[in-house]
């Protein structure tokens, strides 16, 4: 573990030669194209300037674990790209609010308060398997890309209020997915920013008031009470939970709780579709419902998120002086942790480029470092909803692995890198019967 010390008299972290930035910036590339630059030249714990000041980039394994799991008081959450859609929801919170919402909703996805959601998890797989074997008969042209995202809107729907989606809901839900593209290139403006997507927000804040009046009336649904019920019976005892942050909350877990799985199962099918053996080899590993295929199931998963981790990228800032990997850290430093390169350096990863989820079923395959994996972060502030995540993303593949495969009418030709890395471009496809 490093020492904390002043890093006055220490060397500064290297920085990319802004010939290359200005390069960089000439040529329009993406954000992930510096950063990439910025890591070959100068290694895991690296610099470059956009203003200023410079910004740390951090990928090497030890100092992602320095920086998110070792001295998450040193390196704290500033402020939240999202906060014009999720307000202060427990993504944006930081100090004690954000311990207190974390515990309350901790319990809810591990052990006991995980099983309470199994069964909508269930459900909601067997209504999109329904939908999926329906275009299969029809051959209909679907978009694997809006298939997936209604799947993981309707699980999370299921347990944040105990009903499956209603068409009206997913109709005016559609703006959570508008708001999170549209986020990298909203005004610095907040007010500006706020009233680029001001009907969306609307659209948004109606669903959730209705959804919280129900609840608070108490419409259980008929899968029995939700997440939102526990957000509701926080406020008799805790002033903080008022309606505007139990509205800040479930959107928080909408936004959390299907954005990111459906961006996952949408690379997924994109991955099989160039790597049809990976399919083979998971339905080959076992008979339906075994052990063997749902570890082969999660494996193809856990491969997708190395390729493109849930957080591709981590903002942090620099609370006091620090040292990290022998360099000083200023005060007030921008610091970005980056999964998604850290997922692909070859100094870890045998052939990063490669999809082979034999990493994760193979011992010895994959880095041992906690610092290596950290598809949904890692330390304190790891995202809360890695085993639901999971738990669902299995069970949809487990109905819709062995039924024909998508066949692509054609692909997006890159990633947007916004709050997740999804696919640049509509997904469209028919069913092989």
């Amino acid at each position: 573990m490093a020492t904390h010390v002043r890093p006055g008299s220490l060397p500064g972290v290297p920085e990319l030669d802004p010939a290359l930035v200005g390069q960089w910036q000439a040529g329009g590339g993406e954000l992930v194209d510096l950063f990439a630059q910025a890591r070959q030249r100068l290694g895991g714990v690296a610099a470059f300037r956009l203003g200023p000041r410079p910004t740390v980039l951090v990928t090497a394994p030890q100092s992602v674990q320095h920086v998110l799991a070792l001295h998450p008081d040193r390196y704290v959450k500033r402020s939240h790209r999202a906060r014009l859609l999720i307000g202060d929801g427990l993504l944006a919170a930081t100090g004690e609010a954000w311990q207190r919402q974390r515990r309350l909703l901790q319990s809810q996805f591990t052990g006991r308060g995980m099983r309470r959601y199994e069964q909508r998890i269930a459900d909601a797989a067997g209504t999109a398997a329904a939908r999926w074997a329906g275009y299969a008969r029809t051959g209909q042209v679907l978009d694997v890309g809006d298939e997936m995202r209604r799947f993981a809107l309707d699980t999370i729907w299921r347990a944040l209020t105990g009903h499956p989606l209603d068409p009206g809901t997913e109709r005016e839900l559609a703006a959570v997915p508008a708001v999170v593209a549209a986020l990298p290139s909203l005004p610095a403006d907040g007010a500006a920013a706020q009233g680029a997507v001001a009907a969306e927000l609307a659209r948004i804040d109606a669903v959730a008031g209705l959804a919280i009046a129900a609840a608070r009336d108490g419409d259980a649904g008929p899968d029995g009470p939700g997440l939102l019920h526990v957000l509701i019976e926080a406020a008799g005892t805790r002033p903080e939970y008022t309606d505007r942050l139990i509205r800040d909350e479930l959107v928080t877990l909408l936004v959390a709780g299907h954005e990111t799985t459906a961006t996952t199962l949408t690379w997924l099918h994109l991955l099989l579709d160039r790597n049809p053996g990976a399919r083979e080899q998971a339905l080959a590993a076992g008979p339906e419902g075994s052990p063997e295929r749902r570890q082969a199931v999660q494996a193809l998963v856990n491969e997708t998120l190395r390729f493109y981790p849930s957080a591709w990228i981590l903002p942090r800032c620099a609370a006091e002086d620090d040292v990290l990997d022998g360099y000083g850290i200023e005060a007030g430093t921008d610091v970005l942790v980056c999964p998604y390169l850290t997922h692909r350096d070859p100094g870890l990863w045998e052939d990063p480029d490669r999809f082979d989820p034999g990493r994760f079923t193979t011992p010895g395959r994959r880095p041992n470092h906690p610092g290596s994996y950290l598809p949904f972060g890692i330390g304190p502030r790891a995202c809360l909803g890695l085993q639901f995540a999971l738990r669902e993303s299995t069970a949809l593949l487990e109905h819709l692995l062995p039924a024909p495969a998508p066949r692509f009418r054609s692909t997006p030709a890159k990633a947007a890198y916004g709050l997740t890395v999804r696919p640049d471009g509509p997904t469209p496809a028919v069913l092989d019967g």
